[in-house]
Parts: structure tokens; sequence; C-alpha cells
């Protein structure tokens, strides 16, 4: 068979093939462009689509900026902790492997510069400019330093859970992820006097949604990446379906899916995490650039279509005086800039509650 013949018959199983695929795709999605995929299917892929809301931020804001510090040194996975090894990840030592059964003493003393000193450099920057942030804290670190929880406090900052211990929860078993949030909000509401509105538990497990609307306190979890605007769900978590859900909490007065949960994404590209990884930031300029862009980007695209820009901090990251001085210029930056609302998660949270409420029940 000549070249050009073969081509042409591969090429038409291609489109035949193709176009079968696309018909049985087309009715799964209902046969219908924009329609609803089925329920069985978790993930939403859609989002707001093309015309997401315009959030009306105070003051007709062109984009809302939040910067986040997380608090984490003293939580970590540590063997004087109860952990059977030393942490390994998000330190200056990149690629480090955990030590089994024994302490890491440099890993250790890279996360206490974080909190003897990295915290303080971060706070005089926010407060010296008298910008707002919110705190991802760690139970268990923040009661190892009750001063950096009284500077939080005092400067009127949100301080909110960053769960009971800096661990991966995908292997945990629910009964202790559970006994952890608790712990983590008791802990948190005795050293700050207010309990946590928000939850970031960073490194999730399957079921760590569906626990934080079922603990009933919280105003916003932040453990997504997929959005530029707060948005609201109905299951307990994204990954469980409507059947699923309602099964899991069968026999109770009322399924999590007649309580809408607001999610607030955070971000993990303008996030410091990346001077510590491959192919990251590797200094300060590059970290204010990309940030810069970032913003750029956004305060643009404000002019139509207002969104949030996150920032992500860490105490013993930018709390390097290298990295510091790049945040800073940043900071400056966006308070030279008009049309910009700095503030807190739980701002943003509350004014999803009251200017964007989710479609009631039923509704199409």
């Amino acid at each position: 068979q000549p070249q050009s013949s073969r081509g042409h018959s591969r090429l038409s199983c291609d489109v035949s093939t193709f176009a079968e695929q696309s018909s049985a795709s087309h009715r799964r999605l209902g046969g219908m462009a924009g329609s609803s995929a089925p329920s069985a299917y978790p993930r939403d892929m859609v989002g707001y689509g093309p015309t997401p809301p315009h959030p009306h931020w105070p003051n007709e804001a062109r984009v809302a900026v939040q910067f986040v510090i997380n608090y984490e040194e003293g939580g970590e996975s540590c063997v004087l902790h109860g952990d059977g090894h030393s942490e390994h990840l998000l330190s200056e030592i990149v690629g480090a492997e955990p030590l089994h059964g024994q302490r890491a003493l440099n890993v250790e003393s890279l996360y206490e510069f974080g909190s003897r000193v990295g915290f303080w450099r971060l706070h005089r920057l926010f407060t010296d400019r008298g910008l707002p942030c919110t705190v991802f804290a760690v139970a268990m670190a923040l009661e190892r330093n009750p001063d950096a929880a009284e500077a939080m406090v005092d400067a009127g900052w949100e301080v909110a859970s960053h769960g009971y211990r800096w661990i991966d929860y995908q292997e945990v078993d629910e009964a202790t992820e559970r006994e952890h949030i608790r712990k983590a909000v008791e802990i948190h509401t005795a050293i700050t006097g207010s309990r946590p509105l928000g939850l970031y538990q960073g490194k999730v497990s399957p079921q760590t949604r569906r626990l934080a609307v079922e603990e009933g306190g919280f105003l916003y979890d932040a453990d997504s990446y997929s959005d530029e605007l707060p948005y609201w769900v109905t299951d307990s978590h994204p990954n469980m379906s409507p059947t699923e859900n309602s099964s899991a909490v069968a026999g109770s007065a009322e399924t999590t899916q007649s309580r809408p949960h607001l999610v607030v994404p955070y971000t993990l590209d303008a996030n410091d995490f990346r001077f510590l990884m491959a192919q990251g930031f590797n200094c300060g300029d590059q970290f204010f650039t990309y940030l810069k862009d970032t913003f750029d980007q956004l305060w643009e695209e404000g002019a139509t279509a207002p969104r949030m820009m996150s920032v992500g901090l860490h105490c013993r990251i930018s709390g390097r005086p290298g990295r510091a001085k790049a945040l800073g210029r940043f900071l400056d930056y966006v308070k030279e800039k008009e049309g910009v609302w700095v503030c807190r998660r739980v701002d943003i949270a509350r004014h999803w509650h009251e200017h964007h409420l989710p479609p009631s029940r039923g509704s199409k």
C-alpha cells in the first residue's frame, strides 16, 4: 500500500474513532454544550466558565490581594513529637531524606530560625506598612511560641487553622484526623482568645473537607488551588459523589449537601516555597518579578473581571533577609497602586457570604 494511502487510512480511522469518542462524551455530558456533567463524576472541571461573577470587592477594587504567613515551626515531623521520623520537607536542605527513629538536628535548626527570627522579620514588614494578613497557624507550633501568637492577635491579623500538626494526612485514619481538627480548634481558642474561622490543612486526606464541615464552626476552608475567586461546594468533599455523601451521613437530619460550604482557594505558584524546589525561585528578584507579573495581570483584568491574588509565605523561607527584601519591594509596589483591596482571608469569606450567597437548594 502506498505511503499516502496508508496515511489516509490511518487518518480516516483516527477521525472515526475520535467521532465515536466525542459522541460518547457528548452523551455522557447530557448531549448539550454547557450542561452539567453527571453527578457520578466528582470533579468540577467547569467552575465559573467564561463568565465569572463580579465580586464587587469593597470600593470596587480591581483585585483583592491576600497574604498568608504559614506558621508551622514546632509542629513538623520530629521524633520529639512522637513521630517515627524526622522532617525532610521545605527546608534549605533540598532533597533531604527523613531519618527514621532519629532527630535531624540541621533541619530542626532551620525550622527554629522561622519561629525565632523569621516570624519577627515578617511581622515588622507587615506592621510597619500597616498591611493585614492571615496566618495559617499549626496549633502545636502556636502553643510553643505564645509571644508570636500574641503578636499576631495584637496586629489584628487573622489567625486561621493550619491543623494540629504539619504532617501529611493522606494516610491518617479518619478518627485521628477528626480528633486533630478538634484539638487544633481547642488549642487555638485557648491561645488566641477566639476560635479559627478558616482551615487550611495543607496536606489533606480524602475526608478533610467533610470533617471540616462536620466540625461546624469554619466559615471557609482554603484547601483548593482551582480558582481565583471563592466558590461554594455542596458536597462534604469534592471527591465524594452526592450518592456517597448522602450515604456517609445517612440517618442525620441534614446532609452536608444542604449545608453549602465556602472555599477560598489558595496558591502554590505565588508562594515562597518555590525557593526550595527544583526549577523554583533562586533569588529575590525572581520572586518579586513573579509576584509583580501576577499582580499586574490581575489588576489589568480587574477593569472588567476582578479576582483575588493569594501570596503564600513561610517564616523560615521569606523570613531570610535576602528574600524578605524582595517581599518588602512587592508590598511597597502594591501599596502604591489604586484599586487594590489588601485584606485578610476571612474578610474575603465574609464578603462572599454577604454578597454571593450559594444557589438555593434545587435551583437551576
